[in-house]
């Protein structure tokens, strides 16, 4: 039984010797547990290096590399995990955030086909339907093209080919500029062949258990600031330089799906409350904006994939993480990421330090945040073993089991350090109008 972790980075960052991404304690952990695994992570090419776009790329078959890259990996662990003690039909893929977005690429490659390189999937934060809207080569060209005069490669018969010899430290330095995160998986008609949501929609998609969830403010990670009115919100969510956009005819809409009302904002209620004064540069509409934002990038299309695995009979377990590590200030809640260091069990904050601008996410905080890591651990690990997140030695007592999500009865489990339970079920219906919104505009969404 074998977890392949996808490190996180927009595609353009991260890598395996990111300390918090240390696989020795939940690997530890699943043996004391009686449900041994074999951790695996994996390094793959990054930024334009991996993702470099042009109708030169495209026309060269060079495309998704990155994702090309993950795939051969796959292969490898199916021809030689068995010298590891594996079993290579047992390979769980795993990953956050682009990590998680790369499982979900992997779902749907190839329109869905099923090679038999993994037998389930988890996704922190990452679907199959990505979070990013797809970008075409109109956009891409004047890159490329700013690329390779800056190379001086302009007047190659090949430019594809004058680049690849350019020398790297000098092809590098020019890479790592400001437009260094807009490279980005494009639709190849190959590796991805369609949109994720017409690949859901019509069932071609890899048909295994996932684990699938998201945070409770994942929005203020990608919501912006200074959102001070309505006009600001809809400025912003039609822009095309942010990573989801919608056509502003669509406008009237989205301010019904996401009406100012205190119960939807992010951070909710039960956080913050609604007369509560923000910090100078949020903006009177911040929270409504980070409520929509939240749901475009992340927890929306981890709802509808959660859908489309119940309506095929498939096992899908679902979560939302709500609980804030030790560090993090009550304008940014929840966020984006906040749930590795409890599913690695690294209570030790290993890697967690200035330079990450991080400090221990557990220091200093009561014992139920180490024991609601050893019960996220515990789950990931099992789910690994043997597919069921709920049958290992020592599970934390009165927790309830984390349900399979239903067509009819639509749960997550909500891992939360100050509940008693650690973790209990909730109806996934909250947000419906809006997520729904984002739900049936997909295509508009182009993704």
């Amino acid at each position: 039984m074998a977890g392949l972790w996808l490190h996180g980075g927009g595609l353009y960052q991260g890598g395996t010797r990111d300390e918090r991404y240390n696989l020795s304690f939940i690997v530890e952990n699943s043996v004391a547990i009686g449900k041994p695994i074999i951790g695996v992570s994996v390094a793959y090419r990054l930024n334009a290096w991996g993702f470099l776009n042009s109708l030169e790329v495209s026309g060269s078959g060079q495309t998704n590399l990155g994702l090309r890259d993950q795939r051969l990996a796959l292969h490898w662990i199916q021809e030689n995990i068995a010298a590891f003690g594996g079993d290579p039909r047992k390979v769980t893929i795993w990953g956050e955030s682009a990590g998680a977005g790369s499982v979900g690429w992997h779902l749907t490659a190839y329109n869905g086909r099923d090679d038999g390189l993994f037998r389930a999937g988890i996704m922190e934060s990452g679907n199959p339907v990505p979070y990013q809207s797809y970008r075409d080569g109109a956009f891409y060209q004047p890159l490329y093209d700013g690329l390779v005069a800056n190379a001086s490669c302009q007047n190659a018969t090949d430019t594809l080919d004058c680049l690849r010899h350019v020398p790297f430290q000098t092809l590098n330095n020019l890479l790592n500029t400001t437009l260094s995160s807009r490279w980005q998986p494009i639709v190849d008609g190959d590796f991805i062949q369609r949109f994720g949501s017409i690949q859901l929609a019509e069932g071609a998609f890899v048909k295994v258990p996932i684990i699938d969830g998201a945070n409770t403010d994942e929005g203020t990670a990608f919501g912006p600031k200074g959102i001070n009115t309505t006009q600001d919100l809809i400025n912003d969510a039609t822009s095309n330089q942010t990573g989801a956009y919608l056509g502003v005819q669509y406008a009237p809409e989205l301010l019904a799906a996401y009406p100012d009302v205190c119960s939807d904002l992010i951070p909710p209620p039960e956080e913050v409350p609604c007369n509560v004064t923000w910090p100078a540069g949020y903006g009177a509409e911040y929270r409504r904006s980070a409520a929509y934002f939240g749901d475009v990038v992340m927890i929306a299309n981890r709802r509808g994939a959660c859908q489309t695995w119940a309506a095929n009979g498939v096992d899908a377990y679902c979560y939302r993480f709500n609980t804030i590590p030790n560090g993090v200030p009550w304008t940014t809640g929840v966020t984006h990421f906040q749930e590795v260091a409890f599913v690695f069990d690294n209570v030790n904050g290993l890697g967690y330090n200035a330079a990450h601008g991080t400090m221990n996410p557990f220091g200093g905080k009561p014992d139920s945040y180490i024991q609601l890591a050893k019960l996220m651990s515990s789950s990931w690990a099992s789910f690994v073993h043997d597919l069921n997140p709920n049958n290992f030695t020592g599970r934390h007592a009165g927790t309830q089991d984390w349900p399979v999500y239903s067509v009819n009865e639509p749960q997550n489990i909500v891992w939360d350090a100050n509940a008693t339970a650690l973790a209990y079920p909730e109806a996934d219906t909250w947000r419906q109008s809006g997520i729904q919104f984002i739900l049936d505009h997909a295509l508009d969404y182009h993704r």
